[in-house]
């Protein structure tokens, strides 16, 4: 580069493998003056924070959900020298492998496919160091109020159920603990152990389960217990009664008395009546032992709150907002889906910038928030 400003032919072609990605830095593309002066205030005024649209778990130092940074590489190659043909528009977009394609400018290297991962953005990382994308996850643009608690609070989860209801992740994480203790999550024989959304949806289980890592380490590997008992259950077997045990086991349908026993010594060595759970006898089982599948209470959603937690059905003045002014001629330029790189339709401007910071476009744009969700 030898020091000059000389900007990138293509800017999808800009390295995205650096950890770390300041406002300011060298080869970032310049802030313009005119519209941007406020992004990165004076020290000790307040400023515009960063939008993310981008969550991950991060299970490195951090141990919890943090923004997360998109990007892209050959996945021939695995260089950061891929031009893209077109920037991605969705999450289908990223987390479908060989969805989009481009030119890698490596030497000799014929890769045409993207392959998209995540980093976390709190944090300087190595090169093969990656987090999982939490897609349900976003920072509230829309300012919407969480389904349960009633709060605008930021960064919420959109279940992904018609009405793409909205939660607080504290509101979230007591959903979590709740149904884990009663043991109310649904064994999908696809997806695994998951939960559906809060208010009861059809179809919304949620897909990506490290969404559940929101729990904690403690809880989480309960879940991981509890899910792993569920599939037992599924198939047509059972749990040991005996306190401290629940060893999962497959006994034969007609045999009603079970010895708990597995190999490796894995078993307790109790024997059970398989109607009662009871240690094993002979005759009918007591009859106080009735079916005691205690009924636990559902989960309350109150309908007008859920009806005012709809991501869809929001801020629909800033949905409706099709057109922005191009930030340096200030010619209307209009948005119909797609990605956030923008370019000016005028031929002696041609800008291009980001439509949801209205700045000039560069890598920060490109890890943040390269599309909406």
């Amino acid at each position: 580069m030898g020091g000059s400003e000389r900007e990138p032919e293509s800017l999808t072609r800009v390295d995205l493998s650096s950890s770390i990605l300041p406002t300011h830095s060298v080869g970032l593309a310049v802030i313009l003056n005119s519209d941007c002066k406020n992004d990165v205030p004076p020290p000790g005024r307040p400023g515009r924070s960063t939008y993310n649209s981008f969550y991950v778990y991060c299970k490195g130092p951090c141990q919890r959900v943090q923004p997360g940074k998109l990007r892209v590489r050959c996945s021939t190659c695995q260089q950061a020298t891929l031009t893209l043909a077109q920037g991605p528009s969705c999450w289908e977009d990223v987390l479908i492998p060989n969805r989009m394609s481009g030119e890698c400018q490596s030497p000799n290297c014929p890769g045409t496919r993207a392959e998209f991962f995540f980093k976390c953005g709190a944090h300087p990382t190595a090169d093969k160091e990656t987090s999982v994308a939490l897609n349900l996850i976003t920072t509230n643009s829309r300012d919407i109020t969480c389904i349960t608690c009633t709060d605008i609070r930021s960064p919420v989860l959109v279940f992904q159920c018609n009405y793409r209801h909205v939660m607080c992740l504290d509101c979230f994480h007591l959903y979590c603990v709740t149904r884990l203790n009663d043991r109310q999550f649904v064994h999908d024989p696809e997806l695994g152990y998951s939960l559906p959304c809060v208010a009861g949806c059809p179809n919304s289980l949620i897909k990506e389960l490290h969404h559940f890592r929101i729990l904690g380490e403690e809880q989480y590997n309960r879940y991981q217990q509890y899910g792993a008992e569920e599939c037992v259950l599924q198939m047509g077997g059972m749990l040991c009664p005996s306190p401290g045990c629940g060893a999962g086991l497959l006994p034969e349908p007609s045999r009603r008395k079970v010895t708990c026993e597995g190999g490796n010594s894995l078993g307790c060595g109790f024997v059970f009546c398989r109607d009662c759970k009871e240690a094993y006898h002979e005759g009918e089982c007591n009859a106080l032992l009735e079916a005691s599948g205690a009924v636990t209470q559902a989960y309350r959603v109150d309908e007008r709150a859920a009806e005012q937690a709809r991501w869809e059905e929001a801020s629909k003045e800033t949905i409706k907002k099709t057109t922005k002014p191009c930030p340096r001629c200030h010619v209307p330029v209009e948005k119909n889906g797609g990605c956030m790189h923008m370019k000016c339709p005028q031929s002696q401007c041609q800008l291009e910038w980001c439509w949801n910071c209205g700045c000039e476009w560069n890598r920060a744009c490109m890890g943040d928030h390269w599309f909406d969700v």
